[in-house]
């Protein structure tokens, strides 16, 4: 097996685990032997091989980051759609099972507490919690409808979020 073909699945390994530090201190490592790999049968400079292998590395970390937000925006969007079925007051339920496990599956509670707003600019903030194995932990945001659709339109939460919603 080929130092290519053996950093591959040494990242397909990586990406499959869920702790984020882990996942990209994992990616940068195996990023830098697959560069390694590479440049070796690419140069002989040791330049060459440095700005090869720190080009390998950035790619595969621009790559986690998209991933890691696709995620995020995935269990954001889930959450406001439940939001948006709901009228003031009322309680449902929201829950998101990620097709590739680069985080855990979530679920929780949502309830809108207030609307705002009127016509084409229609925004609810809602209160939610993402359940634990043995405790709940409870957010605030706020989601605005677009159109048929609600969307999450908090740009930074205010919050420390439980790993990675954000």
């Amino acid at each position: 097996m080929g130092p290519i073909r053996r950093a591959a699945v040494l990242a397909s390994l990586v990406l499959l685990t869920a702790c984020g530090s882990v996942l990209t201190e994992g990616t940068a490592d195996v990023a830098g032997i697959a560069g390694a790999g590479i440049a070796s049968g690419i140069t002989k400079s040791a330049a060459g091989a440095a700005a090869i292998g720190l080009g390998v590395q950035t790619v595969a970390l621009i790559g986690l980051r998209y991933t890691e937000r696709e995620v995020h925006r995935t269990e954001q969007d889930t959450i406001a759609l439940a939001a948006g079925k709901l009228r003031p007051g009322e309680v449902g339920g929201w829950a998101v099972v990620h097709t590739v496990p680069i985080e855990r599956d979530q679920h929780g509670l949502v309830v809108v507490s207030r609307e705002f707003g009127t016509g084409a600019f229609r925004c609810r903030e809602v209160v939610f919690s993402v359940e634990r194995a043995k405790r709940r932990d409870f957010y605030t945001t706020t989601v605005c409808q677009d159109g048929q659709v609600w969307r999450w339109a908090e740009a930074e939460p205010s919050t420390a979020r439980w790993a990675g919603l954000q």
